[in-house]
């Protein structure tokens, strides 16, 4: 049955709609090929068959309600998981957003087609009317795929920032019950959550009794980066660890004063070897210099 047969009254999202869900095997067939789901579904044409199956579904759900250019119509809900593994796996290969959205647009000229060879004469004004409908909602499928494939690199990005963030920050042990971060650059809200997660763990696991962290690598120190250090420092206590803050230069130290900076409750030592020199005298271990142990023989 051709759509001219079909009931005058009928709106063209709805006919593009019956269409859809008619042709679907056809189209499937077409969508297979093109390089969206051939270069993602490399093991089995019948899987990528049977997601283009998927989403064709999912676009006659969409024109049945007449959302056409609603990217947030339910009907895009059950394929958005698919698409964003789909468009995630382009990413991975190197495909932007922009060369994803054009392996979107080139599913459009098909289905086309395929919409036209249903009218007798595809130049008349219904067959027109559906052509732009279904022309509509190919471009919202393209947003919606753009979107998911935004999200995906910027899920992506976080990931490796957070990777980048714990690299950036180790944990080192010194000695038997002592660890220390060696802080490098500027410190700000979220690497100061990385630098406590990762010294408390690193209390926990090595049973540290003292945590240095030195900031000889800190620019500068302000009232934010002040009051991140008091935080560590409060968490390590909690922990049952002493605390020490190493690498105070003269310039900092004269910048906390400045600031009217309270430091008061923190340890403090102007280098990583006093402050290691420090947390090995509070457990019994005398630290004496090579060169004087020499002289004194």
């Amino acid at each position: 049955m051709t759509v001219p047969e079909q009931d005058a009254a009928e709106s063209a999202p709805q006919v593009v709609s019956t269409f859809l869900e008619r042709r679907k095997e056809q189209i499937a067939q077409r969508w297979a090929d093109a390089p969206l789901f051939r270069t993602v579904f490399t093991v089995s044409r019948d899987e990528a068959v049977e997601a283009c199956k998927a989403v064709v579904e999912a676009l006659s759900e969409v024109a049945v309600s007449g959302r056409l250019e609603d990217i947030e119509a339910p009907g895009f809900a059950s394929v958005r998981d698919q698409l964003g593994r789909m468009t995630a796996t382009r990413s991975r290969s190197g495909s932007t957003p922009a060369q994803i959205a054009d392996e979107v647009a080139v599913l459009r000229v098909p289905v086309v087609d395929l919409l036209r060879e249903e009218f007798a004469d595809p130049a008349a004004p219904r067959a027109q009317e559906c052509a732009l409908a279904l022309t509509l909602l190919m471009g919202t499928l393209r947003l919606v795929v753009m979107e998911t494939a935004l999200n995906a690199n910027a899920e992506l990005i976080e990931r490796q920032r957070q990777q980048l963030l714990e690299v950036a920050t180790p944990v080192i042990k010194l000695w038997e019950g002592t660890v220390a971060v060696p802080l490098i650059g500027m410190l700000d809200s979220a690497r100061s959550q990385v630098v406590m997660e990762s010294l408390l763990e690193a209390i926990v696991e090595q049973r540290a009794r003292y945590a240095i962290l030195d900031i000889t690598g800190v620019p500068t120190v302000d009232s934010l980066v002040a009051q991140h250090l008091m935080k560590t420092v409060a968490a390590a206590r909690l922990m049952g660890a002493e605390c020490i803050v190493s690498g105070i230069r003269p310039a900092i130290a004269q910048t906390i004063v400045q600031l009217g900076i309270d430091l008061g409750s923190v340890l403090t030592r102007s280098s990583l070897a006093d402050a290691l020199a420090y947390a090995l005298s509070r457990q019994g271990i005398e630290v004496s210099r090579a060169d004087a142990g020499a002289s004194a023989r």
